[in-house]
């Protein structure tokens, strides 16, 4: 009897726990933002990647100046409802209505992690207010291109992948395109870094620490702690770096390394890619005679 009876409490422990795990599945699946946005950290690949996709930002930071929203906040309910990535989606799609069901739902399930993400999100974008190449009065100065070069493979100094985006200028003529600072902030690094060459990195009112390096000369003599505005012409792009020697030049082709990095819980620094922020920037530019 004993064995018989202990056989049936098996028998209904497993039952009850299969049940239990049913109705977990069924939450769990039923409800995707409990997962995607609960178990997600901003050290993850879909975060740092920043894949909003073309004209996306525009629409979403009109949405949250009409609605007086955050911007971070009318981003973050669709990034994680598209698993972080919106290239595929069109702006006429992001609608508030739909960004208003979204957000209910995941604040409900989720709102620590939802406000955490949106907070995160808006230290990156609600600071970038100029594309760090001015526009000039002159046909040559819209002759520079960049791509979406995040991840790519690097080896100077060992294998590493690329935590930025490179504007090329085109003519590869040093001194040429003026660089401004895409955000108001504070001068938190300046000088020359073998990597970056002479390079300054600003620190934004909002935590973003926007990074140019490989300029040929600075504006003037920056100093650590100077304030900064946006639109400030920080210097002029270069070919400067890969050498321990400060001034080396040549040994890569003219061109600004542009990087933005964010405090977390487990880095100083964590880089995302600027690339779909500066296509944000494009139309956002400030005027200089060159």
């Amino acid at each position: 009897m004993k064995r018989r009876d202990s056989l049936v409490f098996s028998c209904v422990v497993v039952i009850f726990l299969g049940i239990l795990l049913v109705v977990m599945l069924h939450y769990l699946l039923g409800n995707p933002f409990y997962y995607q946005l609960g178990e997600y950290t901003m050290e993850e690949e879909g975060f740092r990647a920043m894949a909003f996709g073309d004209k996306n930002l525009e629409a979403l930071s009109s949405m949250s100046k009409e609605h007086g929203i955050r911007f971070g906040e009318a981003v973050c309910a669709f990034m994680v409802e598209e698993e972080y990535d919106l290239t595929e989606k069109k702006p006429e799609q992001l609608t508030f209505r739909k960004w208003n069901v979204l957000k209910d739902a995941m604040t409900k399930q989720k709102p620590v992690e939802f406000t955490k993400l949106s907070k995160a999100y808006e230290t990156v974008l609600a600071d970038a207010i100029y594309f760090p190449i001015p526009q000039g009065d002159s046909a040559e100065s819209g002759n520079y291109a960049y791509e979406n070069s995040w991840g790519a493979e690097r080896t100077y100094g060992g294998e590493r992948s690329h935590e930025g985006t490179d504007l090329m200028g085109g003519g590869n003529d040093r001194g040429f395109f003026p660089v401004v600072s895409v955000s108001d902030g504070v001068v938190e690094h300046v000088g020359w870094l073998e990597l970056g060459g002479w390079r300054i990195g600003i620190r934004a009112p909002g935590g973003a620490y926007f990074y140019y390096a490989h300029l040929s000369s600075y504006d003037h003599e920056f100093t650590v702690g100077e304030k900064i505005s946006a639109g400030e012409l920080l210097g002029f792009m270069g070919d400067s770096g890969y050498s321990k020697v400060p001034g080396a030049v040549g040994n890569f082709a003219v061109h600004l390394h542009f990087g933005i990095y964010i405090r977390t819980d487990h880095y100083e620094e964590l880089s995302v890619n600027p690339y779909w922020i500066l296509r944000f920037l494009e139309n956002k530019k400030v005027k200089y005679a060159y």
